[in-house]
Order: C-alpha cells, then structure tokens, then sequence
C-alpha cells in the first residue's frame, strides 16, 4: 500500500510538471523594432503564428485605437498579401507638425494572394507608425485571424493590470518614455535648446581671449625669470673681476 501511495503521488507530481511545462497559447502579438516612444514614430512587426494543423492563415485585419488615434500608418508591402488601408473621420481633430488632421487609420487588412500563413510557420506584418501619443503607456490593437476553412479568431480582449491574462488577448503594444529631440517636441523644447546653443557659443566665444591672455601671462613670466637670471649672473661676473683687479 505504502509503495502503491508513492508511485501515485511521483505520477501526480509528473503531471502537474508537465502542466507546467506546456507553452503558453501562442496569439498575434506586436513588438516595436527597436524602440516605440512617446511622442514619436516606430515600425511595429503584428506577429502571427499559424495555430492549426490543417489550415493557413489568409487573412489578417488589424484594428488601430481610437482613444489614441495615429494620423499615420504605413504597411510595408508584401510578396503574396493584398493590403487595404482604411482610414475614419475622427470625432475630434488631432493636431500634427503643426497641421489639424480629422481622419487616422481605422484598420489594415492584409489577404492572402497564394497559399498564406501554412502550417507550422508565423509571419510578421510590419507597419511605420506616428505620432505616437504621449499621454499613455500602451495601446492595443484588435486583431482577427481568418483561416483557409473559414475559421475565424477574435484576438480583441484588452489585457487588464492585475487580472490574468485573457483567453484570447489583443495585441498591446508597450511605449517607452520619450527620447530627446523626438519629431513630437514642441516649439518650447526647439526654442530651448535653441538658446542653450547659443549661450553655449556666447561661453566658448569669452573663453577664449581668457585662455589668450593667460597663455601670454606666463610666456611674459618666464621671460622675466630668464631677464632677472642673467643679471644676477652679469653682476656675480662683474663682482669677481674688481676682486682680480
């Protein structure tokens, strides 16, 4: 009984640790290359992996974020894909380089030409984003995957902070703080760093005569050290020659 208890108990432990071991459910994600900052522009890759066995991927619509509309959304082209941009009225203008825009991309659909995402293979879907918006910390964008038997998949559930994750999350994209001199700085910031250039200019421009008259101190200091030697040997010489004498 004792031996039985403890071959049960190894196999229910193997089990949970194979629970565990099992990877997570793969979804569309979205991930920046390199940086996505505040304020400014970024190229983001919508990747999707192929989860069926016996179907591919041949359609992909990606949609952007309202509360955080982007005026600018540029898909790079792709062998074997159709792109279609849609773009909406926005209920308030935004402004951009100084320009009001009332209408930003409201979707990107992407369909398959050929055979599509196959089994076994992911494919990442890169747009040029911007401006990104500096009054958050991510933004999310719904995703629904359609397969080739006609099975479709919502990827529109907005991840929550401190609850588990979704069983089928949308793709949230996380932005970093802004990087100095980002194409969003304001006509402030140019205006400042304008005159921190020229103050540090004004610096360098008065000290140089400074250095000037400094280098000329000490070339007038030795020389008066070398005058004042000679003489005292001048007078030493002279000194010995009345004692000769």
């Amino acid at each position: 009984m004792k031996a039985s208890r403890i071959a049960a108990a190894g196999a229910l432990a193997g089990t949970a640790v194979l629970a565990l071991s099992v990877p997570a459910f793969a979804h569309v994600s979205v991930q920046p290359e390199g940086t996505a900052a505040k304020g400014g522009y970024a190229v983001v890759d919508f990747k999707v992996p192929n989860e069926r066995d016996d179907a591919s991927t041949t359609k992909l619509e990606i949609s952007f974020p309202t509360d955080h509309p982007l005026a600018s959304a540029m898909p790079e082209p792709m062998a074997g894909w159709k792109i279609e941009v849609t773009k909406s009225k926005l209920d308030k203008p935004i402004e951009m380089h100084g320009e009001k825009i009332s209408e930003a991309v409201s979707k990107i659909t992407w369909t398959a030409e050929g055979k599509g995402v196959e089994p076994g293979y992911f494919q990442k879907f890169p747009v040029s984003i911007g401006q990104l918006p500096e009054d958050t910390d991510e933004l999310a964008f719904k995703a629904i995957q359609t397969y080739s038997n006609k099975e479709v998949v919502r990827w529109i559930e907005v991840p929550q902070k401190g609850q588990e994750e979704p069983e089928n999350p949308a793709p949230v994209l996380a932005l970093s703080a802004a990087e100095e001199g980002h194409h969003g700085s304001s006509a402030a910031d140019k205006a400042s760093d304008s005159d921190d250039a020229e103050a540090a200019a004004a610096k360098t421009e008065a000290a140089e005569p400074t250095d000037s008259s400094d280098t000329t101190a000490r070339v007038l200091g030795v020389v008066g050290i070398v005058v004042g030697a000679l003489g005292v040997a001048y007078g030493v010489l002279a000194g010995r020659r009345r004692t000769d004498a």
